[in-house]
């Protein structure tokens, strides 16, 4: 077991068990008045799922058995975190009651030491009064009964996420004014998918539904924004014969993300086996006849005019995400282009380096904030998780004459379903007059 992997497994035991110490209490509270029999079977089937859920993963850790199996890496990996959200929620209820307790009982400690200050014949009244108020402190059973009720609320979502959002692709349609565009480009579909991640998959007919719905908007151009894989390349491999299937007259376009190099892999045998992983995933866009845009150009020309599409390797500004993308190598020897179109996966590589750079970039598609595959979109209400990492993480923005679409992911990753946030295909009508 590696370095990461060690410290990896502590941190989710450490978590496992102070989440369900917490809900334990909650459980407790409400078991006061029952049975011995009744106390000690709830107790043993409480206990059997996190004890369950920490063998299995030292077992992963150790003999890596969901290597060949991922349906159930994938479904472990649900219950994991759709049990464990919902035990953080009542935890989290039972810690609000903590807190509220050691107030009480700081309050009175401070009134029990305020006792000097009084009379003799007062203070044993006064004494009386607080050992009686302070035995009233006890954890509430209201408290205990919302926690478990608040809990169930996201076991509830969760569950439906993954039964009824994994796979609801939702069709997209974005009309583009970019002013500057050849009349030849005028109304030409651009279809954008991202973020499929592969190796999530496990219902092929659902994948071909959306493969479906992307070959009958027939557009001239498709774009692919990156993370093919989750890690490895040979995760495309029962995929890419369907994905090979998405083909455009002008030519289908497509970059690398950040899970696509391989760097979440802590057991590579040597660096040249990294390598090749990453040279046989060049070699699946090549199969599937996608051109990857490895900070590259390409130009696109219809009746003698010109529109430009570059691609840019992986860039991203938070944490150690990779910063390979190169824009300037992207662009040498490129011909005049009236209108340029980057690739380019994460969008802060747009916030931190395309914007305030190239101003001559009209449009930039990118990916990789899945929309934090939870959130709330209902008319002009939107909220996610990701808004607080990410200044731009779903849909179109305009900055200037510049803009930027975040697309909310084709695919799933760790949670293998979508809440409120679902999977995208869009599809960009571009303009020249509104």
């Amino acid at each position: 077991m590696g370095e990461f992997r060690i410290k990896m497994f502590f941190g989710i035991v450490l978590f496992v068990l102070l989440v369900d110490i917490y809900v334990w209490q909650a459980i407790k509270t409400l078991l006061k008045n029952k049975s011995k029999l009744y106390r000690s079977i709830i107790k043993w089937a409480y206990w059997t799922i996190p004890v369950l859920f920490l063998l299995v993963l030292l077992g992963e850790n150790i003999w890596h058995y969901f290597d060949g199996n991922k349906i159930a890496r994938t479904w472990f990996m649900a219950m994991f975190f759709v049990i464990y959200v919902s035990k953080l929620v009542t935890a989290l209820f039972v810690l609000l009651d903590d807190i509220k307790r050691l107030f009480m009982l700081i309050w009175h400690w401070i009134e029990r030491h305020l006792l000097s200050m009084k009379k003799e014949a007062d203070e044993e009244e006064m004494e009386e009064a607080i050992e009686t108020e302070t035995k009233k402190i006890t954890r509430s059973e209201f408290i205990a009964r919302a926690g478990l009720v608040a809990g169930a609320a996201p076991f509830v979502f969760l569950t439906r996420g993954i039964s009824r959002g994994a796979y609801n692709y939702q069709l997209r349609r974005v009309n583009l004014v970019i002013p500057n565009l050849p009349e030849a480009f005028d109304g030409v579909k651009l279809l954008q998918i991202s973020d499929v991640h592969c190796g999530s998959f496990y219902d092929r007919d659902a994948v071909y539904r959306g493969i479906k719905m992307i070959k009958e908007q027939k557009a001239q151009i498709v774009a692919f924004t990156g993370d093919f894989v989750n890690n490895r390349t040979n995760e495309a491999d029962e995929w890419s014969d369907m994905f090979s299937e998405i083909k455009a007259p002008m030519g289908v376009f497509s970059i690398l993300g950040n899970h696509d190099y391989g760097d979440y892999v802590t057991d590579w045998k040597s660096p040249e086996e990294k390598l090749k992983n990453l040279e046989d995933l060049y070699a699946v866009h090549k199969n599937m006849g996608w051109n990857l845009l490895r900070n590259e150009h390409f130009i696109i020309e219809r009746e003698n005019k010109r529109l430009a599409i570059l691609g840019v390797e992986n860039w991203g500004d938070r944490g150690r995400f990779q910063k390979f993308g190169d824009v300037d190598k992207a662009k040498k020897g490129m011909p005049d282009a009236p209108v340029k179109i980057m690739l380019s996966h994460d969008p802060s590589h747009f916030d931190t380096i395309i914007q305030p750079n190239h101003k001559d970039i009209d449009l930039t598609l990118s990916g990789h904030t899945h929309g934090f595959q939870f959130g709330v979109e209902m008319g002009n209400i939107r909220w996610s998780p990701s808004q607080y990492i990410y200044k731009h993480w779903a849909d179109l923005y305009l900055l200037e004459k510049q803009m930027l679409y975040v697309n909310r992911g084709f695919g799933f990753l760790g949670y293998p379903g979508r809440v409120g946030i679902l999977p995208e295909i869009t599809v960009f009508t571009l303009n020249k007059t509104s």
